[in-house]
């Protein structure tokens, strides 16, 4: 029969503090050997030492109770490894999501890179038949949105035969930006008679004079930089009308999943003068 301590000498030996061992207690993930009904003082036994380091451990690396309980009142070893690599995983998606977030602490602490923001354009874009895919939706969910949109739309397209005549675009209503929902379209520009299918309907981009600027790289990071400096030529210059921002995936995930390479057109509606900008 094992040994048993105190709480507070068991306190010592695993380095879990009294009120720990009491909450775990109370919630039966480590329940002590003995409580006297007189004192209701908790004794553990040494042989619970090496469960108390490995919850200190786990806990240590962010595991929820439940999952530990699990872990310790499992016998399949299997079952076991499972919910450990699961937990695995969750911190390699933390880490990635850490990541990228330094790196974006870091682009504003640095001065943009050469071809970060790109030189602006005025274009008149013509009216063009599309195929397209439009909905309401969350400013937080656009990325995935619109490149689930814009599959769907290739696949469309090669289903029917008919080919793309550029890239894909959106146009992204105004409310998204400034009520953090709204209205998108996505479409690619493609020749012959388009049918609708699923989501995708027959759709024609309006014309529009637009001041462009590019971005390249993921969306992620320094797009916003993009449309800083594209706001700000805009209102230098008192050009800007209402209307709806377009974006312009010139190289984008279905050409390329090296999102290094993306290069994204941004297009700010303008009055046009009939000069161009630099």
């Amino acid at each position: 029969m094992a040994s048993s301590l105190a709480i507070g000498d068991f306190s010592r030996a695993t380095h879990l503090n009294i009120k720990t061992l009491r909450h775990y207690h109370r919630i039966g993930l480590l329940a002590p050997a003995r409580v006297d009904p007189d004192t209701g003082h908790r004794r553990y036994g040494t042989d619970q030492i090496p469960v108390a380091q490995i919850i200190r451990r786990f806990r240590a690396l962010d595991m929820p109770l439940d999952e530990i309980h699990a872990i310790i009142v499992t016998g399949d070893p299997v079952a076991r490894n499972r919910l450990i690599a699961a937990h695995r995983r969750r911190l390699e998606t933390a880490l990635a999501r850490t990541q990228k977030a330094v790196a974006s602490l870091r682009d504003l602490l640095e001065p943009p890179r050469d071809g970060a923001a790109a030189s602006i354009q005025h274009r008149r874009m013509p009216a063009t038949s599309s195929a397209a895919v439009s909905g309401t939706i969350d400013l937080a969910d656009a990325t995935g949105w619109y490149q689930g949109a814009l599959g769907e739309l290739h696949a469309s397209l090669a289903a029917q035969k008919i080919s793309a005549t550029g890239p894909g675009g959106a146009i992204y209503s105004n409310r998204l930006f400034t009520q953090a929902r709204g209205d998108v379209t996505v479409f690619v520009p493609c020749d012959g008679a388009f049918s609708a299918t699923g989501r995708a309907e027959p759709f024609v981009v309006p014309e529009a004079d637009l001041a462009v600027a590019e971005h390249r790289g993921p969306h992620t990071g320094e797009i916003d930089r993009a449309y800083g400096s594209l706001a700000t030529y805009v209102a230098d210059h008192a050009l800007g009308i209402d209307g709806p921002i377009r974006e312009y995936y010139v190289i984008g995930a279905h050409e390329t999943a090296d999102e290094r390479q993306w290069r994204t057109e941004i297009g700010w509606p303008i009055f046009n003068t009939g000069s161009a900008g630099t």
